[in-house]
């Protein structure tokens, strides 16, 4: 079997995908383009920014890609390639995009508040406090696992470190002139761009080698300084400019395959069972991102629909981006398939399956005249930016969630936990930071069932507001049901192995994430099944 046709036959399909299934999604929806979004009508310079559609299209991108796409159709390579490429296009286009555009959607159609405040309107207040709870519980497994991998990357190649350090002065730069200084974005790019490739070879050329627990320690430092500062001086310009990385990266990888043209050598198709792990739920929870990702509805209801400047960018912004990821996720997949056998296992080894990916493109990237080392060393870049964005970018959604649970609109006078940014900020950066020392290893199980446990929920709330609002509902709810089954199993299993080896956190978020969202399927009823609550409906 091809490699290159696989990939190219993917693209085809998502494409497809985008311009019929898309187009149904909005006109079921309701998208207004002459509706004006809280961008503009809730702007404040600080979260609420208006973004051209290229440049928000390059954050919400940049933070839903992360190292997710990359790591999980790797991992999940043990059960053979046909059933991960199936799920990642079936998953991508029926699922994880339509998740994706909807929440983006469903917030702006909520003055760009959180999934949580889409629940409170459409199911109760109840209901929202305990997705509060459930998706900021999420998020600290999310700062965890990427504070890990980053800096784990960091350590393992030096050159990514100072080359990150080097994108964050290029983004502030970058910010400062065209949102003060009205640089046209054009201009701006072309330099921007530049700059960035002269940013990753003067990494290369002066690397940083620090200790991993340094390193966690820097990241965290970091990301409680980004999480709290205006978009427009380094969440937008950063998120846009990395995105360039991404998509050469991706343009690289695709070229050279076409001339590269490498077969599979991985099994199509393994068994149903393979060492303790059972494809049915684990292949749909350890693809995760590359399919569906509950942390992308956090995305799009939390920073991406304060920013979005008109209606028609939704379909573009969430379900668009949803299909690139997609994309990715296939190429991940083609790394670990065209080696396959001894070498595949020696390369998870010896730097899991980042190293795999950036092994894999670096080979394909010879086709078109990149030297080897050059071209790893650049995935592996480029993999370190978006994980880095990924996780100032959970920071940031959990200081909105964190606030909005302790929001209380019939008091004047409200808590320090639901205005103090920086207080907010600190309690979920120390706790993701605890949970971060244990390692990635020990934390990527939970964080793969959390987030799609949260993609169900996404879903629930979704089809509870289309409910509410008489409209078609059966886009979320066939999804929802799915994804309920495949995550409350695999957590049933995550909870049995905790009590075995008797690791008692993981054990407790385990529980406590099942519990919660038992209740909030159970609140849910009246308006999924009963007659709807269209008092509640904004």
């Amino acid at each position: 079997m091809s490699a290159l046709f696989l990939v190219l036959i993917s693209i085809v399909i998502f494409f497809i995908a985008y311009v019929t299934y898309g187009a149904w999604l909005s006109k079921q929806w309701g998208v207004d383009t002459g509706r004006k979004t809280p961008a503009h009508t809730m702007s404040d310079g600080v979260d609420y920014v208006p973004a051209k559609a290229p440049v928000l299209l390059g954050h919400h991108f940049a933070s839903i890609a992360g190292a997710g796409p990359i790591v999980g159709p790797i991992a999940a390579a043990i059960f053979g390639w046909i059933p991960v490429m199936l799920w990642i296009i079936f998953g991508g286009i029926f699922f994880g995009g339509v998740q994706d555009f909807g929440s983006l959607f469903a917030s702006i159609r909520h003055d760009g508040k959180s999934i949580g405040q889409v629940i409170e309107a459409n199911i109760g207040k109840t209901g929202k406090k305990l997705f509060a709870v459930f998706a900021w519980l999420t998020l600290l497994l999310v700062v965890a696992a990427f504070v890990n991998i980053v800096a784990n990357t960091f350590v393992s190649v030096p050159a990514a470190a100072s080359s990150s350090l080097l994108f964050i002065l290029l983004a502030v730069a970058f910010g400062f002139l065209v949102y003060r200084r009205g640089v046209p974005l054009a201009i701006g790019t072309v330099i921007g761009v530049g700059l960035l490739f002269l940013c990753i070879y003067l990494g290369i050329k002066f690397p940083i080698s620090l200790s991993k627990n340094t390193w966690i320690f820097i990241i965290l430092g970091y990301i409680f300084i980004a999480s709290v500062t205006p978009v427009w001086i380094l969440l937008q310009p950063r998120d846009y400019l990395n995105s360039f990385l991404l998509y050469a990266m991706i343009g690289g990888a695709v070229i050279g395959l076409v001339l590269y043209n490498p077969s599979i050598q991985l099994a199509s198709y393994s068994g149903f069972k393979v060492g303790n792990s059972f494809m049915f739920p684990m292949l749909f929870v350890t693809v995760a991102c590359g399919a569906i990702s509950g942390f992308h509805s956090l995305v799009g209801s939390g920073t991406s629909s304060k920013q979005i400047d008109n209606e028609k960018d939704a379909k573009l912004i969430g379900y668009g981006g949803m299909l690139i990821e997609c994309v990715l996720a296939v190429i991940a997949l083609i790394t670990a398939a065209y080696i396959g056998g001894d070498k595949l296992q020696e390369l998870l080894a010896n730097g899991g399956p980042v190293n795999v990916f950036s092994d894999g493109v670096g080979v394909f990237m010879t086709k078109i005249g990149i030297d080897f080392a050059v071209g790893k060393s650049f995935v592996a870049l480029a993999i370190s930016a978006f994980a880095l964005t990924s996780l100032d970018t959970a920071t940031r959604l959990a200081r909105f969630i964190f606030q909005e649970f302790f929001e209380d609109e019939t008091k004047e006078e409200q808590s320090p936990l639901a205005t103090n940014r920086y207080l907010s900020t600190m309690i979920t950066v120390i706790l993701g930071g605890g949970l971060a020392l244990m390692g990635w290893r020990k934390v990527w199980p939970l964080f793969g069932s959390a987030n799609q446990l949260l993609a169900a929920l996404a879903l629930l709330a979704l089809a509870a507001w289309l409910k509410n609002q008489g409209k078609n509902n059966v886009m979320f709810l066939i999804p929802m049901a799915f994804m309920f089954l495949v995550t409350l199993s695999a957590l049933g299993i995550i909870i049995y192995n905790s009590i075995k080896s008797a690791n008692v956190i993981l054990l407790v978020f385990g529980v406590l994430l099942f519990v919660l969202a038992i209740i909030l399927i159970s609140q849910s009823r009246k308006v999924l099944w009963g007659e709807g609550d269209t008092e509640k409906v904004k």
